[in-house]
C-alpha cells in the first residue's frame, strides 16, 4: 500500500480511496460537429501509453470526491506530482527534474491572472 497526496484535502491518504480515470489534459474537439468519425473516436478511444513520465487523471472518490492530476514515471511507478485541475505540470517528458523556479512561478501568476485568483 501507499499514499496518495490529495491537493484538496492536503494530505496524503490511503491508495485505496483514489481511482484512476485515465490520461489528463486531453483536450475536447472545439467543435465536434465538423469533426470526422476517425477524428471523434480518436478523441473518444485513442490515449498515449508512454514509458516515463505520464500525466493522468484521478479522483478522490472515498475523500473529497474531486478531480485532480498526478505525474507519474510508468517506468518506476513513482508519484512525482499532484495538482488540482487547471494548472500544469512541473514535471514532464521535457523537464523530467522539474521545471525551473522561474517557469513555475511564472505559470502561477498566469493562471492567477486567467481566474482571478491566488493560486
Amino acid at each position: 500500500m501507499f499514499l496518495i497526496y490529495c491537493p484538496y484535502c492536503e494530505e496524503h491518504r490511503e491508495e485505496e480511496e483514489f481511482h484512476a480515470k485515465g490520461q489528463a489534459h486531453i483536450a475536447r474537439p472545439a467543435d465536434p460537429e465538423a469533426c470526422s468519425d476517425e477524428q471523434w473516436g480518436d478523441y473518444l478511444f485513442f490515449r498515449d501509453n508512454p514509458r516515463g513520465i505520464h500525466h493522468e487523471l484521478w479522483v478522490h472518490a472515498v475523500g473529497c470526491r474531486k478531480f485532480f492530476n498526478i505525474t507519474r514515471n510508468t517506468v518506476s511507478y513513482e508519484i512525482l506530482e499532484t495538482y488540482r485541475m487547471g494548472e500544469q505540470p512541473r514535471f514532464t517528458a521535457e523537464y523530467p527534474e522539474g521545471k525551473p523556479a522561474e517557469a513555475a512561478a511564472a505559470r502561477a501568476e498566469e493562471v492567477e491572472r486567467q481566474e482571478g485568483v491566488k493560486a
